[in-house]
């Protein structure tokens, strides 16, 4: 590796990064991260913080879990690569379809579709949820229904599903027939509801609305997170997830559940979808099944779904896929992960560590004004909302974002700003002292704003 002098001058200067403008990379170097171990990170400089952000949502055994590494290093010289196309397989890939399966069976899901990421996974879902009713004999069915403020990932479809202009205006027109109903957050709703859920009946009944204006026959399927994770940590009442899916079943429209965030212990259940008592049609999921240790995701079906296209003639069979579909040494990753995280119960940890963190950021809006709303309390996700004007409930300007999550990381936390909404999203084995550590750097963030 070059000296760090070299990785200073050429910071930002060749490559351009995900989420950002090119510019303001420039003109603001990026701070460049040399090390991890547990829940905390280190940059160039020495400085270590705790990550509240779980690399993105995704570290959740922590940086420092040797058997994961260990099976990634081992496969790395049996086997570094081959393709999982028809006609072909590998041992990893079989062992991890069936760990796949064993761990998503409470949610009804029987078959796996491996990917190389969350959008990856979305996408798939997607197209094999308009593949499904062209089998069925209802090739009308091609329109989606999502949520506002959900994210997707950043293909066309998964674009075009995300209920968030911000990852969509620079690349409209997006694909057609997507449309999207309000979202399950009590502090800004176009019905001035603040009861989640009177708000989950006011958008049930939006959802009908809908669906009667498409006409139920057009609606290949309803795809929805079951906590809103980039788009601010949004929590449905405990109803919401449970009205959708029934109103799904009524019109024959497939239920998707985006399980990229929510999987894998994220909530304090092993799926979002466990988490409300729901069994989806399909799960996309990714970034915790490999803890992030390499690029891994996954589309997953119903046995009902599966069904559909195992029983089909040639038009069951499946033309799409990805050159890293069932990677050797993804999946070698995979079969690792799901082992280390039910021997952890990474969920049990996510629980009363999520308590914490969303009591005290409780604690700091009754302080600060500038906190306008806390979002969390369902395992380890928590979203803060910062505002100028609280009674009008003003969103704070980007500078003032930025001050905070500066100040934060000086004073040893590292999170994540979208919008004017600090996210959260530590890895699951983080420890009580660990989470007061971020507390007590938010609240430097705060009194620097």
């Amino acid at each position: 590796m070059k000296d760090d002098n070299f990785l200073r001058a050429n910071n930002a200067q060749h490559m351009w990064h995900p989420m950002g403008h090119p510019g303001d990379a420039m003109a603001n170097a990026p701070t460049i991260i040399t090390g991890a171990s547990g829940s905390s990170i280190e940059d160039i400089d020495g400085h270590r913080v705790v990550d509240a952000v779980g690399g993105l949502w995704c570290v959740n055994l922590g940086y420092s879990n040797d058997v994961v590494k260990d099976a990634i290093a081992k496969q790395l010289y049996d086997l570094p690569y081959y393709s999982a196309f028809a006609g072909t397989s590998n041992p990893p890939a079989i062992e991890a379809s069936y760990a796949v399966r064993e761990f998503f069976e409470p949610d009804g899901m029987a078959r796996v579709f491996f990917t190389s990421g969350g959008s990856d996974s979305v996408e798939t879902c997607l197209r094999l949820a308009r593949q499904y009713h062209r089998i069925k004999g209802e090739p009308g069915r091609t329109k989606f229904l999502s949520l506002k403020k959900g994210y997707h990932g950043t293909h066309f479809g998964g674009a075009s599903v995300n209920g968030n202009n911000r990852f969509r205006i620079a690349y409209e027109p997006l694909m057609p027939g997507c449309f999207h109903l309000p979202s399950p957050y009590p502090y800004r709703n176009p019905f001035e509801e603040t009861d989640p859920a009177k708000l989950a009946q006011n958008i049930a009944a939006a959802m009908e609305d809908e669906i009667r204006f498409q006409g139920p026959g057009s609606i290949a399927a309803f795809i929805m997170e079951p906590i809103q994770g980039a788009g601010g940590v949004i929590v449905p009442d405990a109803t919401f997830m449970l009205l959708m899916r029934e109103i799904c079943d009524r019109h024959g429209i497939l239920m998707i559940a985006d399980e990229v965030i929510t999987g894998f212990g994220r909530t304090g259940d092993w799926t979002g979808s466990r988490h409300w008592g729901v069994q989806p049609d399909m799960m996309s999921c990714a970034k915790g099944i490999t803890s992030g240790y390499f690029p891994v995701g996954a589309a997953l079906m119903s046995a009902a779904v599966a069904e559909v296209f195992e029983k089909a003639d040639a038009d069951g069979a499946i033309f799409h896929g990805y050159t890293y579909s069932a990677h050797p040494v993804g999946a070698a990753a995979v079969t690792a992960c799901l082992s280390e995280t039910q021997r952890l119960d990474t969920k049990a940890n996510a629980g009363p560590r999520g308590a914490q963190l969303y009591a005290g950021c409780q604690a700091l809006m009754a302080k600060y004004d500038i906190v306008g709303d806390v979002r969390g309390g369902h395992g380890l996700m928590t979203g803060v909302e910062i505002v100028s004007d609280a009674a009008a409930k003003t969103p704070m300007d980007p500078a003032t974002m930025k001050r905070i999550q500066v100040a934060a990381y000086e004073a040893g936390a590292m999170v994540r700003v979208g919008g004017n909404n600090i996210m959260m999203s530590p890895p699951l084995v983080i420890t009580e002292a660990e989470v007061d550590q971020v507390l007590a750097g938010l609240e430097a963030g705060l009194r620097a704003a």
